[in-house]
């Protein structure tokens, strides 16, 4: 293959990289943090202190909101603009569009945390903000759009790497899904009505929903995982031909599986049964992907004693394999019938936003932020692994004991005596269930003790202290020749 164009660190804007990155850790810990405290809320409701700025109903929608969007969506910022530059081997198309992407992105973030305690929510899932918030989230959304695919228009480069595939599609979905979505009356400032009406209403929010799940939480971290995989293993992409399909197939499934999400509603019964379909066809592309990455690892299997960024990112494509495993199953009439209201479905949700999304964001923040700030390697490596072992116990303290309670409660409710009668009232079901919420408490804190260690850790690396552990070998100028090779296939 020709030999790329070469470029310097100098030529790329990697500031406004820096500047997502160092949010997305702060965000991961505002995030989790709320998140943890409403856990401990179902055990101790007086938590709340009688302040309706701290109950749990307005707390939640600002954890989901700041996992998602301020600790996921600044992660995908950073990534997606540091990997464009890197294979596109230019600068990005404009620094002032970039620079207003961040404070922009940062600013939505702000009024989510203060709007949100305050009552004022759409009572859309994944979608609480009100229309002033909305509007501001389309225009930066838009920068956003101009910045990445004007840098690939102005690529060195011309082969595009799958990883932009990824990146752009969630970007493109993204806007179309929030537009449509978010279409509302306003009544005035900070409260609205949606353009919708019931079972309509229904269907495009999670048309919307799901899909936010399937491009904001998927196929962008897929674009995470096709970059930095190839890089911390040294080793090309296992299949490029296979990610190609991988992309095309999840593309085009995702969008159809949403009314898995209204099964057993008045939703049309063949919408539903389209879900259904669509979700079992969509284990095959996910499971693809995931053996992709995994595989890539085929040769370089001795550096998981070695190297915990590498265990991040494997780990994390186990729970990309499981939890898309679990929601085709779960999508199924009979199962949906036993999980759907439970504690099982946040499991399956944790699953997929802890497992996958959180560690493979980890991976790559490790693997990113040396390089950010020309450092041969983190500042300390032992707590790259400590973090990674206190995450991974977390995780699986948290969603198996939501599998247990979420079976539990799924048995109990549709337990029926021989005259009919239920066999078990609601507050049995919740009595119940209260020692799992205690482990997932449990599970939970200690995910978020990981991510303090990382903060730490990022912290020492970024003040420019002395690494502790012996410093390797620097990488050569052009990092994406490995993952570049693989165009050839």
């Amino acid at each position: 293959m020709a030999s790329l164009p070469t470029a310097t660190a100098e030529s790329f804007n990697y500031k406004v990289v820096r500047q997502f990155a160092i949010m997305t850790v702060v965000w991961g810990i505002v995030g989790m943090l709320v998140g943890v405290l409403i856990a401990a809320q179902l055990l101790w409701p007086s938590l709340n202190f009688d302040i309706p700025w701290l109950t749990y109903g307005r707390l939640r929608p600002l954890h989901t909101n700041a996992v998602i969007f301020a600790f996921g969506g600044s992660a995908l910022f950073a990534t997606s603009y540091y990997v464009v530059q890197r294979t596109c081997q230019v600068r990005l198309f404009s620094d002032k569009l970039a620079a207003f992407t961040f404070w922009g992105w940062q600013a939505v973030i702000v009024a989510a945390a203060i709007s949100l305690p305050m009552g004022f929510t759409s009572s859309k899932e994944y979608a609480e903000l009100e229309w002033p918030i909305d509007i501001l989230i389309t225009v930066v959304w838009v920068a956003y759009a101009f910045v990445f695919f004007g840098t690939i228009v102005k690529r060195r480069v011309k082969h595009i790497y799958v990883a932009n595939w990824f990146f752009g599609s969630y970007i493109l979905t993204i806007a179309m899904l929030h537009v449509v979505n978010n279409l509302e009356l306003p009544v005035y400032f900070m409260k609205s009505y949606s353009l919708y009406a019931g079972v309509h209403d229904a269907m495009v929010q999670w048309w919307y929903g799901h899909n936010a799940v399937g491009f904001f939480l998927t196929t962008s971290f897929l674009g995470m995982m096709y970059y930095f995989i190839p890089k911390q293993a040294g080793r090309p992409i296992y299949s490029y031909r296979l990610s190609i399909v991988h992309f095309w197939a999840l593309a085009f499934t995702y969008m159809w599986a949403g009314p898995h999400h209204l099964i057993y509603t008045s939703l049309p019964d063949w919408t539903q049964s389209l879900g259904m379909v669509f979700s079992l066809i969509l284990l095959a592309p996910s499971w693809g992907g995931m053996i992709n990455g995994i595989m890539t690892l085929s040769g370089a299997w001795y550096k998981l004693r070695t190297d915990p960024i590498l265990k991040f990112m494997v780990v994390s494509l186990s729970f990309y394999g499981m939890s898309t495993f679990e929601g085709s199953m779960m999508s199924i009439r009979t199962v949906n019938a036993l999980s759907h209201y439970t504690d099982w479905t946040i499991g399956h949700v944790h699953s997929g936003a802890l497992g996958w999304v959180a560690m493979i964001t980890f991976g790559s923040l490790y693997y990113l932020i040396p390089r950010l700030w020309g450092k041969d390697k983190m500042w300390s490596t032992r707590l790259i692994e400590v973090h990674f072992w206190i995450a991974t116990i977390g995780v699986v303290l948290y969603i198996a004991s939501m599998w247990i309670a979420g079976v539990m409660q799924g048995l109990m409710w549709r337990a029926t005596e021989l005259d009919g009668t239920l066999t078990y009232s609601f507050v049995e079901s919740v009595k119940a269930t209260y020692p799992f919420y205690a482990i997932r408490l449990a599970g939970g804190t200690l995910y978020l003790a990981g991510v303090f260690l990382m903060a730490y850790n990022v912290f020492k690396t970024v003040v420019g202290e002395k690494a502790i552990n012996p410093p390797v070998p620097t990488q050569t100028a052009d990092p994406i020749r490995p993952a570049a090779s693989l165009a050839k296939a």
